[in-house]
């Protein structure tokens, strides 16, 4: 708990000065309203029976006029430049967060929500950072009016003073039980608003998909399933709420109504002078105000612990796949790949998909993997540039374990082409350019050519610099293979991965593509997951690939003359 505190107190650490400047000007207004009504209490009390009280009472109301422009910029400091605080502490946990996700492996997502993960990013951290910036100026506002206040009136009638703070051990008590309920159902709240992001981010990211089967109503059912299950975690945060808020309301007022009767009785058997009584109900005010900043406060706590435990769960979890230390960087790659006893299986799944599989590639060798669905083709190709680890065994490149590799060379020195091809929604020009951040728009516009991408693109509306919208949704499924191509002929690794990349296109596409991944194919490693056979017959090497490993390996011809797991795969298609 002491390191959580710790850890949460550190993101002040850049922004002290604002963070001083915004106490110091919460001081200064809690300090103006203690003492605008001890200057009623000295008009009303002396002021009034001096022989000339008119000129005394206009220089007062000029000060008081003064504390009220001073308590205007105090007010409007704390409001904008504390914000400016809280905004900036946003900024730094968004950009931790962002870049902890970037670091953790594809096991993770396997398993995650993108609309939970993107709650985590927005209204989670916005609520701390509304902790960070309201939760310690409203305290120390409220401790210097509460103690100020008690201090002035216990000055004033030690015993009305006692009578006002008798009910303050009885709301400490109110709010300490009601706070520990609230704390769990603000927290419920918080699970449940991240299902239904990540409802929302599911449903509208296949929305293609819900109108080709007319199942709008479907989603819709889904989603108001979740969204009630969110109005009865509410329903239950705001019962404490109300509770909570109701109940220390009631005690407050109750305040003014004891301090009231009791100042009247004093006030009859002349124990005190009515303008006592007019300040004490002023303090009173002054006193129950900051209570009630305190009840906002709890909220606001609430909102902002749970939403930074959310944030600290993420942080927590360790990116399972990351550099070892001391690892080597990659220079001069040759693409010589080997499996040494490769064994393989999922997280939260024990059964093998790849099974003590050995495998020597050869620098420039174009190998085609075959095989029924499951066999572990993808598998395989997943665990060279290390977005799963192995198991058992080793990845040798070059002779080098992978794991001792740089992950951020590995990857640059391997090129991936997927069926599923996900373009980014910015224009053609910087989809093509996330191949090499640094290209130039010449070397874009060569790679493109180089794609066979070009001529299509210069028939768009406008060129290179054509929004492709999300996804990629304005283009078909032949052009946004060619870009992603493209982007792997700009980037220009020395190892290829092709996961299925011609089998959702049409003949005609296809053709085009293959071409494509022929001639960036040349003088490099090249893997191929092979879906359509026909794709692959002019492959120096073909590996039939099953969950007993590696079944069969040769040519189209070879493996067609043994008449065995391959020729059935082909003739079968």
């Amino acid at each position: 708990m002491e390191h959580k505190w710790k850890r949460l107190i550190s993101y002040y650490k850049p922004y002290q000065g604002l963070f001083w400047s915004d106490m110091l000007f919460a001081i200064m207004g809690a300090g103006v309203t203690l003492a605008i009504p001890l200057i009623v209490r000295y008009i009303t009390n002396e002021v009034v029976y001096m022989p000339e009280p008119l000129k005394m009472i206009l220089t007062l109301g000029a000060v008081m006029l003064g504390l009220v422009v001073l308590e205007f910029v105090c007010n409007f400091y704390i409001a904008y430049y504390g914000h400016i605080m809280g905004a900036n502490i946003e900024h730094d946990m968004r950009n931790e967060i962002f870049s902890h996700y970037q670091k953790l492996s594809f096991a993770f997502y396997d398993n995650q929500k993108v609309g939970q993960l993107l709650s985590r990013v927005t209204s989670d951290l916005f609520d701390i950072s509304e902790l960070l910036h309201h939760g310690p100026e409203d305290l120390l506002i409220s401790v210097i009016k509460i103690v100020g206040s008690l201090i002035i009136l216990v000055s004033i009638n030690p015993f009305l003073a006692l009578a006002a703070f008798a009910l303050v051990p009885v709301m400490a008590v109110y709010a300490f039980f009601m706070n520990k309920k609230m704390k769990k159902a603000f927290k419920e709240n918080r699970a449940r608003i991240a299902d239904i992001n990540g409802q929302i981010e599911d449903s509208l990211s296949g929305i293609r998909v819900v109108k080709s089967f007319a199942n709008e109503e479907v989603e819709m059912e889904k989603f108001k399933k979740g969204n009630s299950r969110f109005v009865e975690s509410k329903k239950r945060s705001y019962w404490y709420m109300g509770s909570y808020n109701s109940g220390l309301g009631a005690l407050t007022t109750l305040i003014t109504i004891v301090v009231l009767v009791v100042g009247a009785v004093l006030i009859t058997g002349k124990g005190m002078p009515v303008a006592d009584l007019i300040t004490f109900l002023l303090y009173i005010n002054n006193f129950t105000e900051p209570v009630k900043k305190l009840i906002n406060f709890t909220e606001q706590f609430q909102n902002g612990y749970s939403g930074y435990e959310r944030f600290l769960e993420i942080l927590a979890i360790e990116p399972d796949i990351a550099d070892v230390p001391g690892a080597d960087s990659l220079k001069d790659v040759k693409g010589d790949v080997e499996f040494e006893n490769v064994s393989f299986h999922y997280e939260d799944n024990k059964e093998k998909v790849l099974n003590h599989v050995n495998l020597k590639v050869r620098s420039g060798e174009y190998l085609a993997l075959v095989g029924s669905s499951g066999g572990g083709k993808t598998t395989l190709c997943s665990l060279i540039p290390r977005f799963y680890d192995v198991v058992e065994g080793r990845i040798l490149l070059d002779g080098t374990d992978i794991r001792r590799i740089q992950l951020k060379d590995l990857r640059d020195h391997i090129g991936i082409v997927q069926q599923d091809v996900y373009l980014f929604a910015e224009n053609i020009m910087e989809n093509i350019r996330y191949g090499k951040p640094d290209a130039t728009d010449e070397e874009v516009i060569v790679a493109a050519k180089r794609a066979n991408a070009h001529d299509f693109i210069m028939s768009l509306p406008d060129g290179y610099l054509t929004d492709i919208g999300q996804r990629g949704a304005k283009l078909s499924g032949g052009q946004k293979q060619r870009l992603s191509i493209a982007r792997v002929f700009l980037k220009n690794p020395p190892i290829l991965i092709f996961d299925e990349a011609t089998s959702a296109l049409d003949n005609e596409s296809e053709k085009i593509v293959q071409e494509s991944l022929e001639e960036l194919a040349k003088d490099r490693t090249t893997f191929v997951i092979a879906h359509r056979l026909s794709t692959i017959r002019n492959a120096e090497r073909i590996l039939v690939l099953t969950e007993n490993g590696i079944e069969e390996e040769g040519t189209h011809a070879e493996l067609l003359a043994k008449d065995g797991a391959y020729a059935k795969l082909y003739k079968g298609r």
